[in-house]
């Protein structure tokens, strides 16, 4: 137990302590008293400062932060001369009902009125898909809420709902059409991400790779479903697109020359992969020189390269390193 807690466990029993004495000694009513007092003080101090930092933003609230300042400062007046006390009870009764309808209000916040107080059916039948919509949502009936959403003319919403009904293949349509519509990649992606989810991998693929257009570096994902699902076609397609991204990334960070060679690997031209692997080891025996670890991506690269001398070298220079630390 740290000493937060600890400290607080002891102020809450100190607390319960001085109720309990207060209780016993003076009776439940004076321990009422100023339990309700203190609170109506407290409540009275925070609308004061927001009567204050509502007038200067000059908000329409600063009406109803001066009617909780009247309210709880006179309850608070009441519990201390205890002259009326069922004005006490109005208030206190006054404040309950504000925080159920508030916390009533916040559980739907984009419904009017008249939205909230009509069934999800009625709302469906006047045009209302939006609230409709929210309804549903909140009884988790998801499928019907994509459904109202759709109407609404929401289709990001929709899909969402979709999502969380499970309903992935639907949601993907809709994020294809959102990406068709708009112009934008992004939703490729999402549709990708949906399709993947409902095990249709080809489609899924498929919009991979229209994301992979500005994303290329994706490119080799998509040849990798293209692969898993035996489309030899469209996966070396794919890999010639990751290759030319892989390619120009290796001329300015030689680290990506190790992917080229996998690339070429995959692709059938081996002294081209065999080259660039050559290239991924001088790449990685310049930076051992000042980092000692690069050591092992050089042996590595040398095994792929059949240099069994080579390698065993750059191991022992791996390991000597790796003793030192």
């Amino acid at each position: 137990m740290d000493r937060f807690t600890a400290l607080l466990i002891v102020m809450v029993l100190v607390l319960l302590g001085i109720a309990g004495f207060i209780g016993y000694a003076f009776g439940l009513v004076t321990l009422l008293r100023i339990v309700l007092f203190l609170g109506y003080l407290g409540l009275a101090v925070i609308s004061a400062f927001f009567v204050v930092l509502l007038l200067y933003a000059r908000s329409n609230y600063f009406l109803s932060a001066l009617l909780s300042l009247i309210a709880s400062g006179y309850a608070a007046y009441q519990c201390y001369t205890w002259q009326h006390p069922v004005h006490v009870a109005y208030i206190t009764a006054a404040y309950i009902v504000v925080i159920a309808v508030g916390l009533w209000w916040i559980s739907e916040p984009d419904l009017s009125l008249y939205e909230r107080l009509r069934s999800v059916q009625a709302l469906e039948k006047a045009g209302r898909y939006r609230a409709a919509a929210r309804k549903y949502e909140k009884k988790k009936d998801y499928a019907k809420a994509a459904e109202c959403y759709l109407k609404a003319g929401l289709q990001e919403s929709a899909a969402w709902c979709y999502e969380k009904a499970e309903m992935y293949a639907k949601a993907a349509e809709i994020y294809e059409r959102i990406a068709k519509d708009n112009e934008d990649k992004f939703y490729w992606k999402e549709a990708y991400e949906m399709y993947k989810k409902a095990g249709e991998h080809m489609e899924a693929a498929k919009c991979l790779e229209k994301y992979a257009e500005d994303e290329p570096w994706f490119w080799e994902d998509v040849a990798k479903i293209y692969e898993e699902n035996g489309d030899v076609e469209n996966a070396r397609r794919a890999w010639q697109k990751a290759l030319e991204y892989y390619l120009k990334e290796a001329e300015e960070e030689g680290v990506f020359w190790e992917d080229v060679a996998k690339i070429y690997e995959k692709l059938g031209e081996k002294e081209r992969a065999r080259e660039a692997m050559m290239k991924f080891a001088e790449y990685c025996e310049n930076e051992a020189k000042s980092d000692p670890a690069w050591w092992k991506h050089v042996a590595e690269a040398y095994e792929v390269l059949g240099d069994s001398a080579k390698a065993k070298e750059a191991f022992e220079r791996y390991n000597e390193y790796k003793h030192q630390h």
